[in-house]
């Protein structure tokens, strides 16, 4: 989300809207749409709100629309998963954000949204601000305002309610070789990590919209994982995580295989899936297929971006289909809301959700979701399904490949039995 596209500020919120916590916005004369009640189609007001610190987030229960995750039953196919993620999300005039969010209600999927903590940050606050080998209040991806920064909460705040999560994609994004994430130490991650859920725990005081409805969630509960900017600087991130509670990251490139553990985080990382018309694979981002159809330029030729954004789908539901026939690794994409290439990608988003999610035996979740699954299985079953190849379905048949008995999950934890049952 460019800070260009940020326009000005709107008014406050209504103390209305802080006792419902969902459905009110201000308009900008002032008036109060959707108070004191939700929004229409908004989930029903929390019944349990305990501030935290300022006020900028609540903890309101447990999150809604998240299944219990199960263990596979002896010679069970595993359900085919994908993720669809957001990378630096946020809400501006192109509102992307709320139209993904619309996207995922209607096709049955819940997606992941990394957001970038300076979304949340005022311009004029930016030299609150201390990236690791920078100077303060730098940032390559902008600050915001305070429009910009209503509208992304209220976004935050919706599509957790509705059961999606919210991540991190840190702050300033910075790549390359001057002063990069890549280049950055354990203890530099651990402070971007420190700032980007500072910004998200105080953007009530740092904007002054305290009555302001909350976000619902506890920040420091709820990040459980990130994509690195530009997908570096991955090693050191992993170390940092790992010690600070992380459960994956996603900052890496993988075949279609079924994941594993690396320094104790799930590694979702995104994968290669092939490419129409090439010899080669390609990453399952938005970006990269634009950089492998019009370089560096984005917005390139008009007159191919129907059949540069029909590339990406294509790519994307070749990529799923060999998992669903075969495998049945987990499928992670990633995106940005842009209109890159006159919007193509997001077009071809669409139509991949709309083609896959409504699918027999077919979850789109959040990687939270994945990585609760992945927890509750039996640690030889996953084991197993490793030695699946790309592609590759069971020669005999799932039943015959998973029909081992399989030790059951200790009671307490993720698909165990409830107690007492």
């Amino acid at each position: 989300m460019a800070a260009t596209q940020r326009i000005a500020a709107g008014a406050m919120a209504t103390a209305a809207c802080a006792a419902s916590l969902v459905g009110c916005s201000t308009g900008s004369d002032g008036s109060q749409e959707g108070a004191p009640g939700p929004e229409q189609g908004a989930p029903a007001p929390r019944s349990v709100v305990r501030m935290i610190g300022d006020g900028s987030t609540a903890y309101t229960g447990a999150q809604p629309h998240l299944p219990r995750p199960e263990r596979l039953k002896p010679g069970q196919k595993p359900p085919q998963f994908v993720v669809f993620s957001w990378d630096g999300s946020g809400e501006d005039s192109q509102k992307l954000f709320s139209h993904f969010r619309k996207v995922a209600k209607a096709n049955h999927a819940t997606m992941t949204f990394f957001l970038s903590g300076v979304y949340l940050l005022p311009e004029e606050k930016r030299d609150l601000y201390r990236p690791p080998q920078h100077s303060p209040g730098r940032s390559d991806i902008g600050f915001n305002d305070e429009k910009g920064i209503t509208d992304t909460v209220r976004q935050l705040r919706l599509a957790w309610l509705e059961g999606n999560e919210i991540g991190t994609h840190f702050n300033g994004h910075f790549c390359g070789n001057d002063g990069g994430v890549g280049q950055w130490s354990v203890d530099e991650w651990k402070s971007e990590i420190a700032q980007a859920k500072q910004f998200v725990k105080s953007w009530k005081t740092n904007t002054g919209l305290r009555k302001a409805p909350p976000l619902p969630f506890d920040y420091d509960k709820e990040l459980i994982g990130a994509r690195t900017p530009c997908l570096e600087g991955q090693k050191n991130f992993m170390k940092a995580a790992s010690e600070l509670g992380f459960r994956y990251d996603t900052s890496g490139v993988n075949d279609q295989v079924w994941p594993k553990k690396r320094e104790g985080l799930w590694d979702l990382s995104m994968q290669l899936v092939p490419f129409p018309g090439h010899t080669y694979e390609q990453l399952t981002m938005d970006y990269n297929f634009m950089v492998n159809q019009s370089g560096t330029s984005t917005q390139g030729d008009p007159d191919k971006y129907d059949y540069w954004g029909d590339q990406m789908r294509d790519g994307l539901l070749k990529g799923f289909y060999r998992a669903y026939d075969g495998n049945r690794a987990p499928l992670v994409i990633g995106n940005h809301f842009e209109s890159w290439n006159g919007g193509t990608y997001m077009r071809a988003v669409d139509e991949v959700v709309e083609q896959v999610c409504n699918k027999p035996e077919v979850r789109c979740v959040s990687f939270r979701q994945l990585a609760d699954w992945l927890d509750a299985q039996d640690p030889e079953t996953l084991e197993k399904l490793r030695t699946l190849n790309v592609g590759e379905a069971p020669r005999r048949g799932w039943a015959s490949f998973l029909s081992g008995h399989a030790a059951p999950a200790p009671k307490g934890v993720p698909g165990a039995p409830a107690i007492g049952r």
